[in-house]
C-alpha cells in the first residue's frame, strides 16, 4: 500500500511523513516527500513554461521532529540507530552532519524536538531551508509542521 502524501498547507498541522536519509552525510530536504522537486521552494520560478507550482511558498509556525523510521514493511515506527540532525542551508561549509555551523538541532534515537522552541516566529518559517542528516544509513525523521 502506498503511503499518504498530505498537502494540508492550511493546517492546523501538516504531516510531512518520515524523511529517510539513505546515505549519512547527504542531507535530505524535509519537504522531500511532499515536494520532491522543490517546486514551491523560495526562488523557484513558476508560471507558463516553468515548474508546476502552487504560486506561493508554504510557511509554518513550528517544526516537530522525531528520531524514528518505519519498521519492517512500514509496520509502525522504530527508534533510529543513531542521531538525526536538523540542518539549515550551508554558508560555505558542507551543510551536513559534520558542519556544526549549519546545525539547528540534534535529535537522539526515539526522542523528539521542536524548532523553534519559542512562540515568536508566528507563521514565518520556510520549511524548505531545512534538511535532515543522519549518523546511520536508512535512519529517518518523522516530521510535522504546525501551520
Amino acid at each position: 500500500m502506498a503511503l499518504s502524501v498530505c498537502q494540508a498547507r492550511s493546517g492546523p498541522c501538516w504531516p510531512l511523513g518520515c524523511v529517510i536519509v539513505l546515505t549519512p552525510g547527504t542531507p535530505v530536504n524535509i519537504m522531500f516527500n511532499v515536494d520532491p522537486n522543490n517546486n514551491n521552494a523560495p526562488g523557484t520560478a513558476f508560471g507558463p513554461g516553468t515548474n508546476q507550482s502552487a504560486g506561493y511558498t508554504p510557511t509554518c509556525h513550528k517544526i516537530f521532529i522525531q528520531g524514528v523510521h518505519p519498521g519492517a514493511n512500514n509496520n509502525g515506527m522504530v527508534p533510529n540507530s543513531g542521531n538525526i540532525y536538523l540542518m539549515v542551508g550551508a554558508a560555505g561549509g558542507s551543510g551536513n552532519r559534520s558542519d556544526s555551523g549549519a546545525m539547528a538541532m540534534v535529535v537522539f534515537p526515539a526522542s523528539g524536538g521542536t524548532w523553534p522552541g519559542s512562540e515568536i516566529e508566528l507563521d514565518t518559517v520556510s520549511p524548505y531551508i531545512f534538511s535532515v542528516d543522519a549518523d546511520s544509513a536508512n535512519d529517518g525523521a518523522l516530521i510535522v509542521l504546525q501551520v
